[in-house]
């Protein structure tokens, strides 16, 4: 294989915990009581303008929760929203192990809305680990669209093959295996590492 000289990471299940993943949609509807079916309906109908930057988190918010009254606030529900983003210390590490090489170029490719992106960007230091961020917000693709891989290499002028993407849902890798990139399967920090190091890769 050619060698590797940019990796691009999936943030939610990768580095970090989801942020509005089903797992922390239910959590939260369970915290506050809503009703799940309903909720569901009206998420599914706007996620997409939501994780794409067509409409703001308070925009998706008036959609699908407050819509009616209810007995909590929206800053008290956001911020319990912003309280399920977790850092995976390992995966992080091994991020940063990279990055402090010096020898690749470091770059997201994550679907996520604008808030919570940067909340999350903020809150855990990825400023220090990436240099670009790909994120479906900023520029109106989602994966496993095609677009928003071949746009990260488009932008970065790399060619496929010297390119790996690490996420932890199968249907995203297909998406960058047709394009010619290399893929990991995220499965957890050593067997990240260990992925990385068989291809050159150094950790």
């Amino acid at each position: 294989m050619a060698e590797i000289k940019a990796l691009f990471w999936d943030v939610g299940g990768v580095l970090l915990t989801n942020a509005w993943d089903r797992t922390q949609r239910t959590s939260a509807l369970q915290h506050f009581h809503l009703d799940e079916v309903e909720f569901n309906d009206r998420h599914d109908m706007v996620v997409s303008s939501l994780e794409r930057g067509k409409i703001t988190l308070d925009e998706y918010l008036d959609r699908t929760v407050f819509y009616r009254p209810r007995p909590f606030t929206r800053d008290v529900f956001k911020q319990f929203i912003f309280s399920l983003s977790h850092a995976d210390d390992a995966s992080l590490a091994v991020a940063r192990s990279v990055a402090r090489s010096g020898k690749y170029l470091m770059s997201t490719i994550n679907n996520e809305s604008k808030e919570l992106n940067a909340y999350r960007i903020q809150t855990f230091g990825l400023h220090d680990i990436f240099s670009l961020f790909v994120s479906s917000c900023y520029v109106g693709l989602r994966k496993p669209e095609p677009g928003i891989y071949k746009l990260a290499l488009e932008i970065t002028d790399r060619n496929p093959e010297e390119c790996v993407f690490i996420d932890d849902r199968p249907l995203n890798l297909e998406s960058a295996q047709r394009l010619g990139m290399y893929t990991i399967e995220m499965k957890g920090a050593d067997q990240l590492q260990s992925a990385l190091q068989k291809i050159g890769v150094t950790v």
